[in-house]
């Protein structure tokens, strides 16, 4: 089933019918972003409307800001794999599927439109609204799957998404937190991938000049200042 967003909201969407999807188990509580990370967006959306492969998302926001709608909101797409965030292990159930049109790491991730993302934000702000959401409840794929997934990538502008509420601000940094990996489980992040990889998709979201993996003094000093907020 695709749901007619465009009727519901005046979003002008295209849909695009994918094969791979199933029944949610959970609500909608979360909006996951994620880049195609493929040479094009055509050999992108190909894959996520190729039964064999297994892979979908609810929409694709194409470089030119048309959007792409695979999978009705009702059902869960299949886009998170393996992954956690704030206890939920079934993000695919838990969430909103949004990739990107971007090349990624493997395609010496380009910059993305200001148009791309104009329009991205109109639909993430559309899905908020109609789910209740909040800022808090925008993530990136590197957040829940830290050491496996890197995107939507230290490049990603989450200072516009912030701008336009559809993500959460980087707050003022203040003292390092005591505990890293207590407060970086505040925030929502699983520490079975290992400590390291969690920093790294920690930095990678709120510290994006320098992801390193290392708990310095600015890297601690966020975390406590998003987990007092949390």
């Amino acid at each position: 089933m695709i749901l007619d967003v465009t009727a519901q909201t005046g979003l002008d969407v295209i849909a695009a019918p994918s094969p791979n999807f199933n029944d949610r188990k959970t609500p909608v509580s979360l909006i996951l972003l994620h880049y195609t990370g493929m040479e094009s967006g055509a050999a992108a959306i190909d894959r996520l409307r190729d039964r064999e492969a297994q892979v979908s998302a609810h929409y694709v926001v194409r470089e030119d800001g048309r959007i792409l709608q695979l999978v009705g909101e009702d059902k869960r797409a299949w886009h998170a794999g393996v992954g956690s965030w704030r206890g939920e292990t079934d993000v695919n159930s838990a969430s909103i599927g949004i990739e990107i049109v971007n090349g990624g790491h493997d395609f010496a991730l380009p910059a993305y439109p200001a148009v791309q993302i104009d329009r991205l934000i109109a639909l993430v702000a559309d899905v908020m609204t109609r789910h209740g959401l909040g800022a808090e409840c925008v993530i990136g794929h590197s957040d829940v799957a830290p050491g496996r997934k890197q995107d939507p990538g230290e490049h990603f502008p989450w200072g516009r998404l912030a701008a336009a509420g559809c993500a959460r601000a980087t707050p003022p940094a203040g003292e390092p937190v005591a505990d890293v990996g207590s407060g970086l489980e505040a925030i929502g992040y699983a520490l079975d991938p290992g400590l390291d990889a969690v920093i790294e998709a920690f930095q990678r979201r709120w510290r994006p000049a320098c992801v390193d993996g290392i708990a310095d003094r600015e890297t601690g000093s966020l975390i406590a200042a998003l987990a007092d907020r949390t």
